[in-house]
């Protein structure tokens, strides 16, 4: 959001409370009819409950963007370096080889809107504990509030590195006006203390509305101790931690059967899909598919074809022979019958992302309300079995939990590694799994280790060239505090080497 008055840009930020009509199921069918002024702000629990609604509504940040496909989901996908784009981005272009700058507008966007939600969380947060209404509600609302200001700021924090920490509300005259950037180590502990609050809020064991549930504050909580426990802070004892979070959500989920079902409408929140933003024709969609079909070839009813974010041949093929993942129609494909004439197939000349396909859409009228995927169980296996081998080496639950993604993938159970071993299966096992879901960029920035995909191991992320020719820099583990906050707030300062 672009204000006139720039002396005010980051307070009208922080005070936000632009409830915009969210997502799917429940939260994305209540609308904001309420017109909150400071004269009747949470006099209600309807209101209080719509306010946190409202919060939700930033999610949509991540696929927020301009046709030439430069969404932030992309953008985190493309500092890892496994992905090419189109040649119509210059800002895309510019981060695949490390020449962007402060002013990329996803920088920017992606720090607003975060920061937004934390304002309304944090107003949420004060303004709730005071209103009448049934207190396992209310003590619910408190905790979807904490989770998704943890959430918002896990992802600050990572990608910005020292943020300012904000935990209330902001005025005109608030000392955080214009606030200073907190140490990494001082924003993780409110971050899990919120998540451990929430935890302990009532929430349900899963939830099937879009709304935050104790798999997901689990899962969250269980990411960050393994973040927490590499680098930068390398506190070795959240690995005990993280597998402790983890190994709660394990039997509250369940792996599908089909990996169709990870992009279709019929199982939007169920299975293992812990937690996504929730879209939805005729409140709220967006164009994941379109940014992700091959580049202006007839596939699907949609307007634009933009092949935004496209895998490297050389990562595809990094998986093993016989990986079902890997087979036309699993997580990729190459070829399509036609749109509009589907005798003739289409043939792409590279391997896209059949991982976002929205079959609905493509096949219906192209508007996309496919949901995006924050976590699922995989990943909650996956640290649940690295975390456990940092602390007590392979054990049989460890391999357990890999064993059954790899089976999924019809691949051969692992048996009899060493530690180190162990360690870079897993480490592989996310790349596969968990590939282009904005985790390989953050799993770099805590290993300081890159897959190097053209010789199947590990290696040191500044030494080692990508499949693109690109050995990145140590000042792409973090991105630039966006230079209008700069501008803005002389209290700022940059990233080293922005």
């Amino acid at each position: 959001m672009k204000l006139n008055i720039k002396k005010y840009k980051i307070a009208y930020l922080l005070l936000s409370l632009v409830l915009i009509n969210s997502g799917c199921k429940k939260y994305l069918d209540e609308k904001n009819n309420s017109n909150f002024v400071k004269s009747n702000y949470f006099t209600s629990a309807s209101q209080a409950q719509t306010f946190v609604n409202g919060i939700y509504n930033k999610l949509y940040l991540f696929q927020n963007g301009d046709a030439y496909g430069e969404s932030p989901f992309i953008t985190i996908e493309l500092f890892a370096g496994h992905a090419t784009s189109l040649g119509q981005s210059v800002n895309n272009g510019n981060v695949i080889n490390q020449r962007t700058d402060p002013v990329n507008p996803g920088f920017e966007s992606v720090w607003q809107n975060c920061y937004s939600a934390i304002a309304n969380a944090n107003l949420a947060l004060q303004e709730i504990p005071n209103v009448a209404m049934d207190g396992a509600q209310k003590k619910r609302l408190l905790g979807e509030a904490q989770f998704l200001r943890a959430f918002f700021y896990y992802h600050l924090v990572r990608l910005y590195g020292d943020v300012p920490l904000i935990t209330a509300p902001v005025t005109v005259d608030s000392p955080d006006l214009f606030p200073t950037r907190t140490p990494v180590a001082q924003v993780y502990p409110v971050i899990i203390s919120d998540l451990v609050s929430a935890e302990a809020s009532g929430l349900p064991e899963t939830d099937q509305t879009g709304h935050a549930s104790l798999g997901a504050v689990r899962t969250l909580l269980a990411s960050v101790y393994l973040t927490t426990a590499g680098f930068p802070l390398n506190i070795t004892a959240n690995y005990a931690l993280a597998a402790a979070e983890a190994q709660k959500v394990l039997s509250s989920y369940t792996l599908f059967t089909d990996y169709a079902y990870l992009h279709d409408n019929a199982h939007k929140n169920q299975g293992e899909l812990i937690f996504q933003s929730n879209y939805l024709v005729g409140v709220s969609t967006n164009a994941i598919t379109q940014l992700t079909v091959p580049f202006n070839l007839p596939v699907g009813a949609y307007g634009d074809h933009l092949g935004a974010m496209v895998p490297t041949n050389q990562f595809f093929n990094s998986y093993e022979a016989g990986d079902l993942r890997a087979q036309e129609r699993q997580f990729y494909f190459s070829s399509y019958p036609q749109y509009g004439d589907p005798t003739k197939t289409v043939v792409f000349g590279s391997h896209n992302l059949y991982k976002y396909f929205q079959v609905e859409s493509a096949l219906g009228n192209g508007i996309c309300d496919e949901n995006w995927t924050f976590l699922r169980l995989p990943e909650a296996m996956l640290i649940y079995a690295e975390a456990t081998n940092e602390v007590s080496g392979p054990t049989a639950d460890a391999y357990a939990q890999i064993n059954k993604i790899r089976t999924r993938a019809q691949l051969a159970p692992l048996s009899g590694l060493s530690q180190d071993q162990f360690r870079q299966a897993i480490w592989k096992e996310r790349y596969h799994e968990l590939a282009y879901e904005n985790k390989a960029y953050f799993d770099i920035q805590r290993t300081h280790m890159i897959y190097d995909v053209t010789n199947n191991k590990f290696s040191d992320a500044f030494s080692t060239a990508n499949e693109q020719g690109v050995t990145m820099k140590q000042q792409y583990l973090l991105w630039p505090v966006p230079q209008r906050e700069i501008n803005n707030n002389k209290k700022l300062t940059q990233n080293t080497g922005w």
